[in-house]
């Protein structure tokens, strides 16, 4: 054995030490085996690493240590991709303005903790799918339960939070939103499931490649929770506002339309501009609140989201004759799919309802099982049933309670009226929790050219508060 040098203890020092905190912040002392690896590349040199690097072949060599370098790449970039940040683009408008549609951020993973993932074996940079082929870009084998380190915080009330889907777990590849479960409700479970040429094949996703969801935490575990017309409450309390919180509102002008000055005043996208008086599917729903004469739309109405302060600005334009917000047109929320329990919530009006707690304990009742039993099987991963005598088995034993695992949250857009969110699908458990968005590096408006206002500089570099 060749005579190991101060400069290679030191360099073994440095790596050694760095692994052993990881090791410890993993609290998984099996990684520690990974030591014998790291002696070996700086000390004992046993097994031939660089072997690569003696190829006779100037161009194989060469080949290969670009081969190597692009391994090396993929591996720092799939370690920093799962414990210290990703970066996530908002592909909906379900957060403006707070986070607007084009808007890249670093989601930070320290923020609550990095999760270990449930599918290790996967391809970096991609979710679930490799763009192309077409296909999976994990491997279901092996599948690590829950596990999240310690991070710089938890979870706080009004935090912006990157999640993944909970609905997300059950997927019709060609028809993706609604969500499957609201298209099992829509549509009827043995159509869904027999229809392969329109819904495509149905595929379960682990809890880490579920599509990526960004939207604000209003409810906390243990929290009792409730909307009434548009306001939350929180223990029977008025909930945080925040600044830029939008509605959708009917504008209706004297016969002038808008102009795109005006509506760059108000900062409203083109893709929200919406004159729906020229839409004969809307008439009724116009006439039904107050518009035209005669039963007749004559005059422009446009249907908009609007912060409070485009509001107050939109109602001093002297062409404009009347505001409306948008009515609660009683769409069915939350809990989806039970046929034998109706809560009667709407977008505007929801709950009130409680917001599971870990180690916190339910009564089986009707009411419970309808909003509780996704918790309890599919985030929770246990089997529930109910015996002809109307016995509830969980796992197999009769159960007259039940006590929580995890922590939930209850997430909300701030488009209020444009968000499918917790009022839709229900609670998210701690276990979907990704990070937390800490800095938009970018923000492209697709409304404009790249050099024409595309690039909305104003909010480049800017951290992401609540």
């Amino acid at each position: 054995m060749k005579k190991i040098s101060k400069r290679q203890w030191f360099n073994f020092s440095i790596w050694a030490v760095l692994y052993l905190f990881f090791s410890i912040w993993m609290e998984n002392l099996w990684l520690l085996v990974g030591l014998i690896v790291i002696a070996d590349i700086f000390l004992t040199k046993f097994v031939t690493w660089g072997s690569w690097k003696k190829a006779k072949n100037p161009k194989v060599r060469e080949i290969l240590e670009w081969i190597d370098d692009i391994l090396f790449a993929l591996i720092a970039v799939y370690i920093i991709n799962l414990f210290v940040f990703q970066n996530y683009q908002i592909p909906t408008p379900s957060l403006e303005k707070s986070l607007m549609v084009g808007d890249y951020l670093f989601v930070s993973k320290l923020s609550y903790g990095p999760r270990v993932p449930n599918t290790p074996i996967s391809f970096p940079l991609v979710q679930n799918t490799l763009p192309i082929l077409n296909c999976k870009s994990y491997l279901e084998w092996p599948n690590w339960g829950y596990k999240r380190v310690r991070g710089l915080g938890t979870v706080k009330r009004n935090d912006i939070v990157v999640f993944n889907f909970p609905a997300g777990d059950t997927i019709a590849i060609n028809e993706q939103n609604p969500d499957f479960y609201n298209l099992v409700d829509r549509d009827g479970r043995a159509n869904v499931l027999a229809n392969k040429d329109r819904y495509g094949e149905i595929v379960y996703r682990p809890v880490d490649k579920r599509e990526n969801y960004v939207k604000r935490c209003i409810g906390m575990p243990g929290d009792s929770l409730s909307v009434v017309d548009n306001q939350v409450y929180i223990d029977g309390k008025e909930a945080f506002i925040p600044e830029n919180l939008q509605f959708n509102y009917y504008v209706e002008t004297d016969g002038s339309v808008l102009t795109e000055e005006q509506f760059r005043m108000l900062d409203i996208s083109k893709s929200d501009r919406n004159l729906v008086s020229t839409y004969a599917g809307y008439h009724r729903v116009l006439l039904s609140m107050g518009f035209g004469n005669d039963g007749q739309i004559s005059l422009p109405v446009y249907h908009l989201p609007m912060t409070k302060k485009a509001l107050e600005m939109i109602q001093k334009i002297p062409t404009v004759r009347q505001v409306k917000i948008e009515p609660d047109f009683g769409d069915s929320m939350y809990p989806t799919g039970v046929s034998n329990y109706h809560t009667g919530w709407t977008r505007d009006n929801f709950g009130p309802v409680w917001i599971p707690a870990k180690g916190k304990t339910i009564r089986l009742d009707e009411k419970n099982l309808a909003l509780y039993t996704r918790c309890i099987r599919n985030y929770e991963n246990n089997t529930m049933e109910i015996a002809p005598d109307g016995t509830i088995l969980i796992n197999g034993k009769p159960e007259t309670s039940y006590t929580f695992k995890y922590d939930y949250y209850f997430m909300m857009g701030d488009n209020r009226h444009n968000s499918l969110d917790s009022r839709a699908w229900g609670f998210v458990p701690e276990d979907h929790i990704v990070g937390k968005p800490i800095l938009i590096w970018l923000s492209l408006d697709k409304d404009y050219g790249l050099f024409n206002g595309g690039i909305r500089w104003k909010r480049m570099f800017r951290m992401v508060h609540p």
